[in-house]
């Protein structure tokens, strides 16, 4: 009763505090429901089937587990025969996908999903799309197609395939997308087995279905049925999921942190504002122990009504941030809102975590509060820097220390995380260590004024040497919105300006034919262009634990494999290996090692040479004759061609750039999503952190009412007052600003440095003034309303 009485009684006081979590977990709700209905989901092509037999799965090189193994012709024929005849299953289907892309006026078809587009005529079964006019194609050069595609039955129609163009007559339409060639051709576009889909007969029992099913595949493979069937998504879906997955977990993290920050320094504030109360409750008897009970019960009390408010806030927010995530094309298609319990129930627990979190540290020091204090000024115990701060502060600062060295020597992929990381750590011990800055800043900043005679600058240095603590609480927002505004606009920049100039310094004097509008190159294309560099990728499977006698021992590791037509590495029999990928493997040069392709095929290589990790080259080369023998469907890299040679671009879906348009289209692919996050997270962690900045001045200003008080009595007018606290707050934003700026400068100069390195290019530290400026400017002006307004009331209630 005692805390439900107090935040009654203190509602101002807590009011920030319920702000700040109500934010942060709207923000976790709002990420969280999101998360949820973009989690994979089984595609529309595979609802008319019961379940789906898929080939063994492999892992990488870190043992996590990656593709399927497709298998062979040979190996899925006795399963299918063995699926077929289960009861209930009126037939097993063969699933192929392969690149088809109908070609019009010279231009491809715009197809996201292209390259896995081109099924077996069977496929069609799965969904089920039937036939809308005409018949089923029986022919090689025959075709059945989506009836909105709008080709006549009976028309031609040209269509691009691996090979390239090719004349196809269109025999059928169908009530769904893709293209359906006959099984033969598809067989040989796709000779590999990725899934058996089993369509059941009507009224069938499903699951008697799954427990045959598995018998007959048995430990060539695994049985999916239900959601298990979502594991089969069109590459360009998972990749769309992927990304969206990964920004609003960025959003979630990042107002996962700020809330952390902002509301335990809203605690430590306010309770460091009520030591004379809590001294009054030691002196009538209240031990540690129930004045710690007292400041985490508050806590959690804030944090239950935050949360509540937070996740009807969240939910009614989400169709905004789908609708913000779908311009920027990261969401699957046909994506719905489905709200679940356990994103609301997260987020609650978030919030009072967090609120109680954020209260340890203001409960301990509470409970060290003596009964004496009840006759001392609240503010009088805000001086100095306790032992506990300092270690804390400096192990801190040491740590963000190591991650921002870090920064500079972390692989491309860790490299933004670990700025971001190391820009926390060292928000972090700023704000711990900002009392011992404090004092001799003000004194500096405020030095020139105090020849002018005026009482304000003199008042406001007073506030800040005598008060450091206080003074702290106030910037770490400031810290807070600064930081990440010049650390994430600072990143944008920098990789603007590096991944351009490095990738144009590696193809410079080339000219690069890339695909336009297709997920490739043809083979066409690169008949088209014999010079220069054509790589044909492909998955492959290696098997690097054969038993003593050579026989398989079962576990297969997948990897990019690279088709090479560069005679150094286009040598039949052979393998070019990185280093990294060598180890990784355990091979060495002339050793022999089985891989298994696409096909189901297992050819035995000869390491040839282990070289030093090149990018352009490749970690596992092999000649291009082999890759395209054992996966028909894979299409060509960009190729790069020589300055001495032509390029062409007479085939349709192909663009040429010179080595400048080349790398700044390149950039440009990922650039505007890489910016749209940026923005979305500085708007979060400075709209967050203003709120901070505006609470915590207001509750500073309502708390010094004693003062304004004395200083009116003592001949000072409204306005000298509300310059006072104008001046004080401008000071303390300089001060967190400066700091803020500071602490994102060692993971900024470590990320240029990484850069540097890895693009062979010199690139600068490069910061974005204007966001910066408006960061700034933002936090000044609410901090200067949020101050001028408390404490115009405050005189006005005075005056009355």
């Amino acid at each position: 009763m005692l805390i439900l009485a107090n935040v009654r009684e203190r509602w101002s006081g807590f009011l920030g505090a319920f702000v700040a979590v109500l934010v942060g977990v709207a923000l976790v709700t709002t990420t969280l429901v999101v998360h949820d209905s973009a989690r994979a989901k089984v595609q529309p092509r595979y609802e008319g089937t019961t379940a789906l037999a898929l080939p063994p799965q492999a892992v990488d090189a870190d043992g996590s587990p990656e593709d399927r193994m497709p298998w062979s012709a040979s190996e899925a024929e006795p399963l299918v025969s063995g699926l077929e005849k289960i009861p209930g299953v009126a037939d097993a289907v063969v699933d192929r996908s392969f690149y088809a892309q109908a070609i019009r006026n010279g231009e491809p078809v715009t197809d996201e999903g292209a390259d896995e587009s081109g099924h077996g005529f069977g496929s069609a079964r799965m969904a089920p799309y039937k036939l809308v006019s005409g018949r089923a194609p029986a022919a090689a050069d025959e075709v059945v197609v989506d009836r909105d595609l709008g080709a006549a039955v009976g028309s031609d129609l040209t269509v691009n395939i691996t090979e390239g163009r090719a004349q196809f007559r269109v025999v059928g339409t169908v009530d769904g997308p893709g293209y359906y060639f006959s099984e033969q051709f598809a067989a040989g576009d796709q000779p590999g087995v990725a899934a058996i889909a089993l369509i059941p007969d009507k009224d069938a029992d499903t699951g008697a279905i799954v427990s045959a099913a598995k018998k007959v595949v048995g430990d060539h493979g695994s049985v999916v049925s239900g959601d298990g069937r979502s594991e089969l998504q069109p590459e360009y879906i998972e990749h769309k999921r992927f990304l969206g997955v990964q920004l609003i977990s960025a959003m979630a993290l990042l107002g996962l942190f700020t809330t952390v920050f902002v509301v335990a320094s809203m605690l430590v504030l306010s309770t460091g504002m009520r030591r004379r109360e809590i001294g009054l409750l030691r002196t009538v008897g209240a031990s540690p122990q129930q004045i710690r009970r007292m400041i985490l019960g508050e806590a959690a009390v804030v944090g239950l009504a935050g949360s509540i408010a937070g996740c009807l806030v969240g939910v009614a927010a989400t169709p905004q941030l789908l609708s913000i995530l779908k311009g920027l094309d990261v969401t699957p298609p046909g994506m719905e809102i489905d709200i679940a319990a356990w994103p609301l129930l997260t987020g609650a627990l978030v919030g009072v975590g967090v609120s109680v979190i954020g209260a340890w540290s203001a409960g301990r020091k509470a409970a060290k509060v003596a009964p004496i204090e009840a006759l001392l000024d609240s503010r009088s115990a805000n001086t100095g820097m306790g032992r506990g701060r300092w270690i804390a502060g400096l192990t801190v600062l040491g740590l963000g220390v190591l991650l921002a060295i870090g920064t500079a020597t972390s692989t491309a992929d860790n490299r933004i995380n670990m700025a971001i990381a190391a820009t926390m750590t060292l928000i972090v011990a700023a704000a711990l260590l900002t009392p011992v800055f404090v004092g001799p800043v003000g004194r500096f900043l405020t030095a020139p004024f105090q020849r002018g005679g005026r009482a304000a600058p003199v008042l406001v240095r007073a506030e800040l040497v005598a008060n450091p603590r206080r003074a702290a609480s106030l910037v770490a927002p400031v810290i807070a919105a600064v930081g990440f505004a010049v650390l994430l606009s600072g990143m944008v920049s920098t990789m603007r300006v590096a991944y351009p100039a490095g990738e144009a310094l590696k193809v410079a004097g080339q000219t690069i034919v890339t695909p336009d509008g297709t997920p490739g190159n043809t083979d066409e294309v690169v008949a088209d262009n014999p010079v220069g560099k054509a790589a044909l990728p492909t998955r492959a499977f290696v098997d690097t634990t054969r038993g003593e006698n050579g026989e398989e021992a079962g576990s297969y590791t997948v990897l990019d494999v690279l088709g090479s037509r560069n005679a150094k590495w286009n040598k039949p029999g052979e393998a070019v290996l990185g280093e990294k990928t060598a180890g990784a493997l355990g091979l060495k040069e002339g050793q022999e090692v089985p891989v298994r392709f696409a096909d189901g095929a297992t050819v035995t290589l000869r390491v040839s040479r282990v070289l030093p990790d090149d990018p352009a080259r490749g970690d596992f080369v092999v000649a291009r004759d082999l890759v395209r023998a054992h996966d028909p469907a894979a299409l060509t890299d960009d190729i790069f061609v020589p300055g001495d040679a032509k390029a062409s671009a007479a085939v349709p879906g192909v663009a040429l750039h010179d080595a400048a348009e080349y790398a700044l289209a390149d950039y440009n692919t990922d650039a505007k999503l890489t910016e749209s996050l940026a923005m979305m997270l500085i708007v979060i962690a400075v709209g967050y952190s203003v709120i901070a900045v505006a609470n915590s001045m207001a509750m500073a200003a309502h708390g010094r009412r004693r003062d304004f008080g004395v200083m009116k009595s003592a001949g000072g007018t409204v306005r000298q007052l509300l310059f006072t606290s104008a001046g004080e707050t401008t000071l303390v934003i300089v001060i967190g600003a400066a700091l803020g700026v500071l602490v994102t400068l060692p993971p900024l100069a470590g990320m240029a440095a990484g850069l540097s390195e890895s693009t062979s290019s010199d690139v600068g530290l490069h910061l974005n003034p204007g966001v910066v400026v408006l960061a700034i400017t933002g936090t000044l002006v609410a901090a200067l309303c949020a101050g001028a307004a408390v404490t115009s009331k405050t005189l006005k209630r005075q005056a009355v």
